[in-house]
C-alpha cells in the first residue's frame, strides 16, 4: 500500500498557525485568510508580490525593478513603511502572521478601526499577533505594517464566523512623503507613528511613503514615479544622504535637484509641493562632507532649488528643515542624526503647523 506523503514546509506552517489561533481564540476554530486575498487592498504599495512563502509589498514597482539600480535600495523599496492592509470585517479577533526576512524587522504592528487607533501591539517570538476585544459590528480595518526590516505576510486570521468584504474605494485625497531613513522612520514608536503617518492621518490622507534609509539620492526614475503617480500633496525631504554619500559635487547638486523637482512638478503641476531641507545635526553642520561641502552648505542648495522653482511657482513651498527640527531639539536625536520616537512625534506637529499656517494644506 502505497504510503501517503508527508506535508510540505508550507502545509506545516499554515497548520501550526492555525493551531496557535485557534488557542488564542479559546479552542475554537478560526479563519485563515490568505494574504493574496482579492478582497485585501495593500495601501501604499506599487506592487504586491504573491508567493508560497506569503505576500509582500513593495514601495517601488517590483515588475520594473531593474530600472531601480542599486541592492540598498531594493532592499529599501521591500520594506512595509507605510503600507498597510485594508478591508471590511465584523471579527472581534484579528491576526496576523509574519516571516521575519531579516533580523532587522521592526515589531511592533499596529490596528486602526473606522479610522481611530484601535491597537499597537508585539510580534511573539513565532511572528503572530492578535487584537481583541474588537466591536463585533462590521468595520473598515487598517492594519499598519512594521516600517522597517524584510518580510513576509503568511496569513491573517479572524475569529470563528466572522465576515469579510472588501473596503469600498477610498474618496480621500494622496499625499506622497519622498526621503531618506527621516522619512522611513525606524525608530519611531510604531509604523502608524513616523511623520508621514501622523501627517497623513491629521489631514486624512492616503499616504505613499517613499522614506528609503540610505538612498535618496534623487534618481530620475523615482521622479518619474512619483511623477504618474496620483498625489495631492507631495513632501520632499532632501539632502542628508546626498551629504553622507557624496552622491553630487557642489557643481552637480544644484541641477539635479532642479531636475528632481520640475520631474514631479511635470504630472503635478497644481498640487502643493513642499521641499524639506534636512533637519539640525549638530556636529555634521560644519563638518565638510564627501559632497565637500558641510551640511549647512547643502541645506543651502536645497532651499536654492525650492526657491528658483517657486520664482514662478506659487504652489512649490520651501521648509528649512531646522525650521521644524532644529537646534533646541537635538536631544531628541537619538544618534546625533536621526529623530527618537519622541523626535519624530515632535516634527509631525511642527510640520503640521507648517503646512496649515503656510495654507499649503488643512486638517
Amino acid at each position: 500500500m502505497a504510503k501517503p506523503c508527508p506535508p510540505d514546509g508550507e502545509q506545516v506552517r499554515e497548520r501550526k498557525e492555525r493551531d496557535s489561533w485557534a488557542c488564542s481564540a479559546g479552542g475554537t476554530s478560526v479563519i485563515r485568510i490568505e494574504p493574496n486575498d482579492e478582497r485585501i487592498v495593500w495601501a501604499g504599495a506599487a506592487e504586491v508580490e504573491h508567493g508560497r512563502a506569503g505576500s509582500r509589498g513593495w514601495r517601488l514597482p517590483l515588475s520594473r525593478l531593474p530600472l531601480f539600480p542599486g541592492e540598498g535600495l531594493r532592499s529599501r523599496a521591500a520594506m512595509q513603511a507605510g503600507i498597510r492592509l485594508v478591508f471590511r470585517t465584523d471579527a472581534t479577533v484579528i491576526g496576523v502572521a509574519v516571516a521575519a526576512l531579516d533580523d532587522l524587522l521592526t515589531d511592533r504592528i499596529d490596528l486602526f478601526v473606522d479610522g481611530s487607533t484601535a491597537g499597537s501591539a508585539v510580534l511573539d517570538a513565532d511572528g503572530h499577533v492578535a487584537f481583541r476585544g474588537l466591536p463585533p459590528a462590521m468595520k473598515s480595518v487598517e492594519v499598519w505594517l512594521p516600517q522597517y526590516g524584510e518580510l513576509r505576510i503568511t496569513g491573517l486570521f479572524l475569529s470563528p464566523g466572522a465576515r469579510m468584504v472588501a473596503a469600498p474605494a477610498t474618496e480621500r485625497r494622496e499625499l506622497i512623503a519622498y526621503g531618506s531613513s527621516i522619512t522611513q522612520c525606524r525608530s519611531a514608536a510604531s509604523p502608524s507613528t513616523t511623520w508621514p503617518a501622523m501627517v497623513a492621518k491629521s489631514l486624512d490622507m492616503e499616504l505613499t511613503c517613499l522614506g528609503f534609509g540610505s538612498e535618496c539620492h534623487l534618481d530620475p526614475m523615482i521622479a518619474r514615479w512619483i511623477r504618474d503617480h496620483p498625489a495631492d500633496l507631495v513632501i520632499t525631504c532632501l539632502g542628508i544622504n546626498v551629504y553622507g554619500s557624496g552622491t553630487f559635487s557642489q557643481r552637480s547638486f544644484l541641477p539635479t535637484a532642479l531636475g528632481f523637482l520640475s520631474t514631479i512638478r511635470d504630472g503635478h503641476p497644481d498640487a502643493p509641493l513642499v521641499v524639506i531641507s534636512p533637519i539640525v545635526s549638530p556636529d555634521r553642520e560644519n563638518l565638510v562632507g564627501p559632497t565637500g561641502m558641510t551640511l549647512a552648505r547643502l541645506r543651502s542648495e536645497v532651499e536654492m532649488a525650492a526657491m528658483l522653482l517657486a520664482d514662478t511657482d506659487n504652489a512649490i513651498h520651501l521648509i528649512s528643515g531646522p525650521e521644524i527640527f532644529g537646534p533646541e531639539q537635538a536631544d531628541l536625536l537619538h544618534d546625533g542624526l536621526h529623530p527618537s520616537a519622541a523626535g519624530y512625534a515632535h516634527l509631525a506637529a511642527a510640520l503640521l503647523t507648517k503646512l496649515e499656517t503656510g495654507g499649503i494644506a488643512a486638517r
